[in-house]
């Protein structure tokens, strides 16, 4: 039996988040394509593909490793067993010198803009990505400002690719009427190119600062967590800035409630999901002009120059204290937010794949 549509979730993980999130969130709107899953375990009702279970990022390098070499060697054979036709994958991997035809997703090029130093990320980006994207007979993108890296980076030809943003959970993140508190919020990994050094300085430099609180949420780095906390007690904001670390999903929607803003100064996003969580939430948004976030925020948020602390903080002082400002970008984000949805997402994505399976 011929199975023209295969999607390869060997990289799925029993708690998804990131990549894993967005997969799961459209392959039941490819469900009318009626694919073949490449998965570890079964899915229902979806027909499915045994793969070892070994090849996730819980796993770590070795998991990627593995992942890399069976994508390479063993996916080429289970493509022709299988009579396939095309190959979807919603991360940019596929098997590179083979016969197998295949659409990819990119969702950021951040190891490129912000390489580190001995990151086998980096080598992947370099090395292996491009060939993938050459090969490869259609690009999925996050963004307008993904695909235009892709072309800077890669040389891909921009006909080649299509910018399907992503969405967020609307049972989950929504405006619940919650007073606000005294916190500003930010949510995501801790790393140089999210900008909380100048953060922190922008809070630093707030009139009466000390009348609010900025809580960091997200998982901590064993190398940048230090120097930021050292940054902060520097600053003498040790009392006022809080390290609140992983915050459980479906606590997420309370805590960017009551947030008077999410600060979300990045330097560079592929996408930028918080923005948009906090939005859907009526929560105001302070981010970034910069790269994918005017693509997902619109005229919704108050967008700041990165580099420039005094925008920063002169942003965070006009949400802070100026009532009509957070009414009015709390209706706006609202507003926003309800244009963007995983059925909207999955139905972009399976009208590309009708068009080469």
């Amino acid at each position: 039996m011929a199975n023209p549509l295969l999607i390869n979730l060997s990289f799925l993980i029993a708690e998804p988040t990131g990549i894993a999130t967005y997969a799961n969130n459209i392959i039941p709107q490819l469900q009318p394509l009626n694919p073949t899953l490449l998965v570890s375990q079964e899915v229902d009702p979806y027909r499915c593909y045994q793969v070892p279970a070994d090849m996730t990022p819980d796993q770590g390098t070795k998991g990627h490793l593995r992942r890399i070499l069976w994508t390479q060697f063993q996916l080429p054979a289970i493509y022709k067993k299988l009579k396939a036709n095309l190959l979807f994958s919603p991360l940019p991997e596929a098997p590179i010198f083979s016969n197998c035809r295949y659409v990819v997703t990119v969702h950021d090029l951040i190891p490129l803009r912000f390489p580190k130093r001995f990151s086998r990320l980096t080598a992947y980006f370099r090395h292996y990505i491009p060939q993938v994207l050459t090969q490869a007979e259609h690009i999925i993108c996050d963004s307008t400002a993904t695909a235009n890296d892709v072309t800077n980076f890669f040389n891909i030809k921009p006909e080649k690719m299509t910018a399907v943003p992503l969405a967020y959970d609307a049972e989950n993140f929504r405006f619940l009427d919650l007073p606000a508190s005294n916190y500003f919020l930010y949510i995501g990994r801790h790393d140089p190119y999210k900008n909380l050094h100048r953060l922190v300085e922008a809070f630093a430099a707030l009139p009466n600062f000390t009348d609010f609180e900025l809580w960091l949420a997200g998982p901590a780095d064993r190398n940048y967590t230090p120097e930021l906390a050292t940054h902060i007690e520097e600053l003498g904001l040790s009392e006022q800035v809080k390290f609140i670390g992983y915050v459980p999903y479906e606590k997420l929607p309370v805590l960017m409630n009551q947030a008077i803003a999410l600060v979300f100064p990045s330097l560079w996003e592929g996408f930028g999901l918080p923005a948009l969580e906090a939005m859907a939430c009526g929560t105001p948004v302070i981010t970034s002009g910069r790269s994918s976030l005017p693509e997902v925020v619109g005229d919704a948020a108050l967008l700041i120059e990165p580099y420039n602390v005094r925008e920063i903080t002169e942003a965070m002082v006009t949400v802070a204290t100026r009532s009509g400002w957070r009414t009015r970008l709390r209706e706006l984000g609202l507003a926003r937010a309800s244009q963007f949805s995983w059925a909207k997402t999955g139905k972009n994505t399976a009208e590309i794949l009708k068009r080469y399976i």
